[in-house]
């Protein structure tokens, strides 16, 4: 079974950062893409950024000029750089990765909490 370990996350104030780390069992080129979500409480999850094997990354507008997601690959890890918090930044912030590209089926890690404050 594949595992992925979040951590990294915390209290910050805004206009602060954090990096956050995801830790895999498998190679992370192994993955068509490399993805972090967030979640809000009592809302759905919602994609926050995309790093594809080859390197093209995609971004939610929402975190777009202030998160970078990025990777390295001999440490089976991925990390979402987030600059310039706001409070609204506010979740739980999950790493997955698909487990083919034939189905919607995804791996997950047990996420790491981000809280912003004001």
């Amino acid at each position: 079974q594949v595992r992925l370990v979040e951590s990294g996350g915390g209290l910050v104030q805004a206009g602060g950062s954090l990096r956050l780390s995801c830790v895999t069992s498998e190679s992370i080129l192994s993955f068509n893409t490399m993805s972090w979500y967030r979640q809000v409480s009592g809302k759905q999850r919602e994609l926050a950024a995309t790093l594809a094997r080859g390197g093209k990354t995609n971004y939610a507008d929402s975190v777009k000029g202030r998160f970078t997601i990025s990777r390295d690959s001999g440490k089976n890890t991925v990390y979402l750089q987030m600059n310039s918090l706001r409070p609204e930044d506010t979740a739980v912030s999950y790493c997955s990765a698909p487990r083919s590209a034939f189905t919607p089926m995804a791996y997950w890690g047990q996420g790491t909490q981000v809280t912003v404050s004001s």
